[in-house]
């Protein structure tokens, strides 16, 4: 599995966090990568810009899953889950995270990262990283009705397919603006160029 890791730059200084701990518990043979945004990023990146590049990263096959998120990670939820492709849950909790992969069977999930970060918020997260990578993704719960929830998560996806643009399509109608300043994130347009598979990606 190739794991990204990006996130608004409102929450940089949370990024070094969010790589290592993805790291620590990524399934056995994962590579993760890290996309920031760090603070030494020259641009500052909205949770709609991150929602774009989210949606490049996966619709290009250059990653499998992407770790994100921003200050109350509802934002970045709902930007992600507009863009073609992407099925991106929210967790603020460890429960929250296994559930949505067991059940949901995403490729995305949005943390809350300027929420509640003393101690306990530390070790939230850590055991929320945790969670979400203890198992195998879509084996479905309880495990009683996993067949069921398995069937509903496919029909979900086959909706949202069939009720969005193609990343081509949706690319092609952002402004001018926009676009320059996600061409400017290169280390994820570079990555994209090297390792993606679909080509209806591009910023060009």
């Amino acid at each position: 599995m190739k794991i990204g890791i990006i996130q608004a730059s409102s929450q940089a200084e949370k990024n070094e966090l969010i790589y290592n701990t993805v790291r620590k518990y990524a399934p056995k043979g994962s590579e993760v990568i890290n996309f920031g945004c760090t603070t030494e990023d020259k641009q500052n990146y909205s949770y709609i810009d991150i929602s774009i590049l989210v949606g490049i990263l996966l619709s290009s096959g250059a990653v499998d899953f992407v770790v994100t998120g921003c200050s109350s990670g509802q934002g970045m939820m709902l930007a992600c889950n507009s863009m073609p492709g992407v099925i991106c849950g929210y967790a603020p909790t460890p429960k929250d995270a296994y559930l949505f992969a067991q059940i949901n069977n995403g490729n995305a999930i949005s943390l809350p990262l300027g929420e509640e970060y003393t101690w306990t918020g530390y070790d939230n997260f850590d055991k929320t990283i945790e969670a979400l990578f203890s198992e195998p993704f879509g084996q479905g719960y309880p495990k009683s009705e996993a067949i069921r929830k398995l069937e509903d998560t496919e029909k979900l996806k086959t909706i949202r397919k069939n009720g969005q643009l193609s990343m081509k399509e949706l690319l092609c109608s952002l402004d001018s603006d926009l676009l320059h300043k996600l061409k400017q994130k290169y280390d994820v347009i570079q990555y994209v160029e090297k390792y993606g598979r679909a080509k209806e990606w591009s910023l060009a």
